[in-house]
């Protein structure tokens, strides 16, 4: 008996290590082709996961590339640019800058379209250039990958899935112009489901709808700067026609990094997989320098203030006023900073290049949270239970501080137009008031209260498509159908025709026995006038 199970003991370790340890027959190998900035920091969690479950990772960027660097858990393959780094950083700086400008709308309005055509140039070279590089992308081909996990909000990588003939995940926050509805050809009537930019709740006034439908004819308009030469990329690349509903339909799964506890709730596809909080499941314990400083701030507290990765610095006249405001309240203020100090710092003001925000807003002594209102900002603050003031710039951001102030999880200022005592009151309402932290400590729980983490979501996802060659189960026919098809209106005139067809012969036929039978007997016969002898 003792040999037998003696035995017995290294087959269930065995056992084990099969189950629980990744082999490398079982891992496969995935290309990534990533967007930069905060996007690719979303992301890099997930490659992570991947490859410590045995998967083999090549990521795919240009030379220049402000976060995208070698890793020790992934292949770094990149390709020459005529850009430098410097350009990209320019782009991310233009934007934190020019939200600062006093200008009227129209005027900003048409100096920002203008950026964007700029910027997106910029960009599309650099897919341009990956396309065209025909060493790369012959090692690519000749690479047996088995999926490509992309960012969508520049198309590159459903060009580079489809010339490989790959399945693709896209991974992402959301598209502008409804480009998300359009590419999972997901239903979304513009009578509850608000457009990006239009700052509406779901529940909408008349006047409300009117500009939300407004916005629904007018968005492909406007993307179509940036999005069209992509289209024409691909065609030329592809040799065939491709639309920009050709990118983006082309996605087997959709990774989408919200969730309904933050976004209004919508329609939805089977190929839709909402992971928001992605960003904030791990959390790491506060290096010294931070742990002194949240110890120091005593029962008051700390206040964690970013304006995300791209505002580090804004005009010295609107940093006073922020540094004036930040000194009429009792917590201590850690302010992601990089720009000159402002003279009239205060003492509870303590200014950093860089803080570790969501282990901040994790600790117990953090009280509020100055955030511009970005997705992983506002997540970071619902995952821990913050409350904030939102101060937004551009893009979504005022679409999500909409949402959280709709909710009671904190409070919207207009950054250009508040004043030292708006923001100061701000900070001492949501602090102080406790419905505020009662809501986001509410939305925190929803939020939390799940069947499975979402990165271990996303990994399996990704595995899922590179086990079975894509998800054409879940790939809706509406991507087979054309726009006339789509809404039936072929279907619609038939049916027209039929019923006109039917009340025109219908019709006829009535005139047609109504002379037969009445037609002769209707007739009233005038008498014969004799003549008169």
């Amino acid at each position: 008996m003792a040999v037998e199970s003696h035995g017995l003991l290294p087959l269930v370790l065995n056992l084990l290590l099969c189950v629980l340890g990744p082999s490398e027959s079982q891992g496969g190998k995935l290309l990534v082709v990533p967007m930069d900035g905060s996007h690719w920091l979303s992301m890099v969690s997930v490659i992570q996961q991947l490859h410590q479950r045995g998967h083999e990772i090549v990521v795919v960027a240009p030379t220049s590339s402000v976060r995208i660097k070698e890793g020790a858990f992934y292949t770094f393959k990149n390709f020459p640019v005529p850009f430098q780094k410097e350009d990209l950083e320019a782009i991310f700086v233009s934007f934190g800058h020019n939200v600062f400008e006093d200008e009227p709308f129209l005027q900003r309005v048409v100096k920002m379209y203008k950026a964007v055509q700029k910027d997106s140039a910029i960009l599309l070279s650099a897919c341009s250039h990956l396309l065209h590089n025909k060493e790369l992308m012959a090692s690519l081909v000749a690479g047996s990958f088995e999926a490509v996990l992309t960012d969508p909000f520049l198309p590159c990588g459903s060009i580079v899935a489809q010339y490989l003939s790959l399945p693709a995940v896209y991974f992402l926050n959301g598209l502008p112009c409804g480009l998300d509805f359009d590419g999972t050809q997901c239903p979304s009537p513009p009578s509850y489901v608000p457009r990006s930019l239009s700052v509406n709740p779901d529940h909408m006034t008349f006047l409300q709808r009117v500009k939300n439908m407004l916005i629904t004819f007018i968005q492909p308009f406007l993307c179509s700067a940036v999005y069209s030469p992509f289209a024409s990329l691909a065609s030329e690349v592809l040799q065939r026609d491709v639309t920009v509903q050709d990118l983006m339909g082309f996605g087997s799964v959709w990774l989408l990094r919200s969730d309904f506890v933050m976004n209004y709730p919508r329609p939805t596809m089977p190929n839709i997989i909402f992971i928001g909080g992605i960003n904030c499941v791990t959390q790491k314990p506060l290096s010294q320098e931070f742990e002194a400083y949240v110890n120091a701030s005593g029962e008051h507290g700390i206040v964690v203030f970013s304006l995300g990765s791209m505002v580090s610095e804004i005009p010295e006249k609107k940093a006073m006023e922020i540094a004036d405001a930040l000194g009429k309240i009792p917590q201590t203020v850690l302010w992601r900073y990089t720009g000159s100090p402002p003279s009239n710092l205060a003492k509870n003001t303590i200014l950093v290049k860089w803080l570790p925000q969501n282990d901040l807003l994790g600790h117990p002594n953090a009280r509020a949270f100055i955030t511009h209102a970005g997705s992983h900002g506002i997540y970071e603050g619902i995952c821990n239970g913050v409350p904030m003031v939102m101060m937004p710039l551009f893009g979504d951001q005022m679409d999500n501080a909409k949402r959280m102030e709709s909710r009671g999880a904190g409070i919207t200022l207009n950054v250009l137009e508040m004043t030292s005592d708006d923001l100061a009151h701000a900070l001492k309402t949501v602090i102080n008031d406790k419905s505020y932290k009662e809501n986001i400590m509410r939305l925190s729980s929803l939020h939390k209260d799940r069947p499975m983490e979402p990165l271990d979501l996303a990994v399996f996802w990704v595995e899922f498509v590179m086990r079975h060659k894509g998800a054409p189960h879940l790939r809706p026919a509406a991507h087979d159908l054309t726009w006339y098809q789509y809404h039936s209106l072929d279907v619609i005139g038939f049916l027209l025709a039929v019923v006109l067809a039917s009340t025109f012969i219908v019709f006829k036929c009535c005139v047609f026995g109504f002379r037969k039978c009445f037609g002769k007997k209707g007739r009233i016969k005038k008498p014969h006038k004799s003549k008169a002898h």
